[in-house]
């Protein structure tokens, strides 16, 4: 988030302060279109304004300012927040725009372009194959590679990205102090460190509830990977994956949607229904550059 000067006449903000009157907005509000409609209304003002409009206690506040320290220190981690300069113009394509952003690492990596690669969690040896293979293709055309960390298509993808020397990004779907699957800690924090690690999930409300309730995280993370894209491939996905979410948020948030040709096979409806649509099916990987201008 970025400081105002006091010499501006402008008081100075204090992310930590307005960081954890989003949070405690996030204990009364609790679900994303909510919390979208509710900063919509007040003009997108600062945490702290809303906070105080709708009448949350300042011990409230600094209750929860104390929690979320505890959870993953202020200075470990830094937020983007809906005003600020560097807040990406696509995430507001989103149809409920995330107004807090939490991140680690390399911010101007969202200003590459990126394409996101999704797919199922308990993918075939064929998937992992094919999404390691568009993977090093993507990175060959100099594009960033997004993902979501999850097991199966989403760490092929990343892993792939990394052993290419690419860039890759990870949008994912728990607190930025957790990390799902656990068997994903060393690849989180390389991403972390040298790349870019996303959260739109609110620490403290993360850390009160069970995974039955956090798990309504994950669907909403794919909407805000498509926004924050140039687009969405699928590599493999059943007809009950949370990858279909992703496809549908980006035909909504207007971005391309490629699905692998090998998902067009018998007993699997979704992919007609998406290229009926405007989808494109993914051939050979040239779809993807005939399709995306160059100086896009």
């Amino acid at each position: 988030m970025l400081l105002d000067l006091a010499k501006t006449g402008i008081s100075v903000i204090s992310p930590a302060e307005e960081i954890a009157a989003y949070e405690a907005i996030w204990t009364h509000y609790s679900t994303f279109p909510k919390v979208a409609e509710l900063f919509r209304r007040y003009k997108h003002a600062l945490p702290s304004k809303v906070a105080a409009a709708i009448g949350i206690p300042a011990a409230e506040i600094a209750r929860i300012k104390q929690a979320v320290a505890a959870l993953l220190p202020y200075h470990k981690f830094s937020a983007l927040f809906y005003e600020d300069f560097e807040y990406p113009e696509r995430l507001k394509d989103a149809r409920h725009p995330v107004e807090v952003l939490y991140y680690r690492g390399a911010l101007d990596l969202l200003s590459s372009r990126s394409i996101a690669v999704v797919g199922a969690r308990k993918a075939s040896e064929n998937g992992i194959r094919r999404a390691r293979k568009l993977a090093r293709f993507l990175v060959e055309n100099d594009f960033t590679v997004m993902s979501g960390l999850a097991e199966g298509i989403d760490t092929a993808a990343h892993t792939a990205t990394l052993e290419a020397k690419g860039r890759t990004i990870a949008v994912i779907g728990t607190a930025l102090n957790e990390v799902y699957p656990r068997a994903n800690y060393d690849l989180q924090k390389e991403i972390a460190r040298n790349y870019l690690l996303i959260s739109q999930v609110p620490f403290y409300l993360y850390s009160q509830q069970d995974y039955r309730r956090n798990r309504f995280f994950f669907p909403e993370r794919n909407k805000t990977m498509s926004a924050l894209s140039e687009a969405t491939v699928i590599v493999e996905a059943s007809e009950s994956s949370g990858s279909l979410t992703q496809a549908e948020a980006a035909i909504q948030q207007k971005r391309k949607l490629f699905i692998l040709d090998s998902c067009f096979k018998p007993g699997l409806d979704w992919p007609e229904k998406f290229l009926a649509k405007g989808a494109i099916r993914l051939v050979d990987g040239s779809e993807i550059l005939e399709h995306l201008a160059p100086n896009a």
